[in-house]
């Protein structure tokens, strides 16, 4: 079935059946591969991406569900990393495999949207489903206060 979805602010048509995970349409017929695969349950938060502003893991998410809304991956964030997330994720050294980081990097930009200083608490519990085989969590939250401070100022 061939439908219209928006991404990163261009209008891609696709052609898969409607039921299709948002990710698979994502890497396979946009090209978009900075959304990763990691359980396919939603679980690990690799795919995250934006739905219309919210948080979605994209591997459990319909592609026919996104027709009429903003989607936003890593890629559409900014066009030459300079989103104030991924400024504080250098800034800190967030990454070690790296695997991860661009649905925690998701996660945090949403997080951040709603929320302009949020505290440990609230961090934990907006990234509580994007898991890091590396650990590296505390540096997660040290770069998402950076990052809110960035955007202060």
């Amino acid at each position: 079935m061939e439908f219209s979805l928006t991404i990163n602010g261009t209008v891609q048509k696709v052609d898969v059946e409607p039921e299709t995970p948002l990710l698979w349409v994502l890497r396979e017929n946009v090209g978009l591969t900075g959304t990763k695969y990691g359980c396919g349950i939603a679980r690990c938060g690799a795919c995250t991406i934006h739905v219309d502003g919210q948080a979605t893991k994209a591997c459990q998410y319909p592609a026919s569900a996104a027709v009429g809304k903003k989607i936003t991956t890593i890629e559409g964030l900014s066009k030459d990393s300079s989103h104030p997330v991924q400024l504080a994720w250098m800034e800190v050294g967030v990454p070690q495999c790296g695997y991860c980081q661009s649905g925690q990097i998701m996660a945090a930009s949403a997080l951040l949207a709603k929320r302009k200083a949020p505290t440990d608490a609230e961090i934990e519990a907006a990234m509580a489903d994007n898991l890091c085989r590396c650990g590296t969590y505390l540096r997660i939250v040290e770069a998402i206060h950076r990052a809110a401070k960035i955007e202060q100022s």
